[in-house]
């Protein structure tokens, strides 16, 4: 006799697909990849493609090894991918933007089940191994109009001036797809509107980090100004790395309050990292050390089903 599992309600009914989420994920890409192409040139375009089609073949390879089915058309591997190119400098060479990609599919998505399986975000991921592995060659600024230039958060950091509508438009130096505050606001509306994320996280993260940028640059008895907080809110990928990031399925908390525990962790640690530690970044390690929590977040913050008593616990 065949048995019927019926899970706890809501039940959450929708058209939507794994593929028309991931398309619509893509779609949000293209703005700020776009602009990593206009102001990095074609090299950019290259890295991008390198990283697409290395996952891809990666999660079909492993597949077909394995005799799994193949799923590279569910479009995950393709996000992924492009993920982990808006995280790389236009000047990473190909081998290492391959090394990348094959962390992320092989080691961290597939190898624990596959999409929806993986502890945390696999493009993020790879990122943190490459700066460990190659932290030299990630350090590597792409050169802007002739003139090689530090990111914003490095200058903000020396306590120089910060041109905001740089940050903005996108004319500075930083990885492919974080220097435009427009074309991220553009794809961040697109899933808005699609409905395919929730502000909530994004939002949180946002606001948590320059919070608590604040507090800290305050107790460490360093100048504050809006310039200072603003380079801190507009760079550094905390734009990027909020909306396409922390706001992953398979690695963010689902509940309302989870998310919001969730961002404010993410905030935390990305504001220790910048202002006690000689990175001038931190997102992308803030975010997958934040992943590693969810499941307690979640255990935390689940609201107990109707009708069910809390369990006592034994004397």
């Amino acid at each position: 006799m065949r048995t019927l599992n019926v899970s706890i309600s809501p039940h959450t009914r929708t058209h939507e697909s794994t593929t028309s989420i991931m398309l619509d994920v893509i779609i949000a890409l293209m703005p700020a990849l776009g602009v990593g192409v206009y102001v990095f040139g074609w090299r950019a375009l290259f890295v991008a493609a390198v990283c697409t089609a290395t996952c891809v073949f990666t999660e079909w390879l492993y597949e077909k090894l394995m005799k799994l089915p193949i799923t590279i058309g569910d479009l995950s591997a393709v996000v992924t991918g492009l993920i982990l190119a808006i995280n790389l400098y236009s000047t990473t060479p190909w081998w290492v933007a391959v090394i990348g990609s094959v962390f992320a599919i092989l080691v961290v998505k597939m190898l624990f089940g596959g999409i929806g399986q993986n502890f945390m975000n696999p493009a993020l991921a790879a990122r943190c191994f490459l700066v460990l592995s190659f932290s030299r060659i990630m350090t590597q600024y792409p050169v802007i109009d002739g003139v090689s230039s530090a990111t914003p958060l490095m200058l903000a950091g020396t306590g120089e001036k910060v041109n905001i509508l740089d940050l903005i438009i996108g004319t500075h130096s930083g990885t492919i797809g974080e220097t435009s505050v427009i074309a991220i606001l553009i794809g961040a509306l697109y899933l808005f509107i699609r409905k395919v994320i929730s502000p909530r996280a994004p939002l949180t993260v946002i606001g948590s980090t320059v919070a608590f940028v604040a507090l800290f640059t305050l107790i460490k008895g360093d100048p504050l100004s809006w310039n200072y907080l603003a380079a801190h809110a507009l760079g550094g990928g905390l734009l990027v790395g909020a909306v396409f990031m922390a706001s992953d399925y398979a690695t963010t908390p689902v509940t309302f309050w989870g998310q919001i525990i969730f961002g404010i962790t993410v905030g935390l640690i990305t504001a220790l990292i910048r202002c006690f530690s000689s990175a001038s970044e931190g997102l992308s390690f803030a975010i997958i050390i934040s992943n590693l929590l969810t499941p307690i977040i979640e255990k935390l913050t689940y609201p107990r089903p109707f009708g069910v008593r809390k369990e006592k616990k034994a004397k």
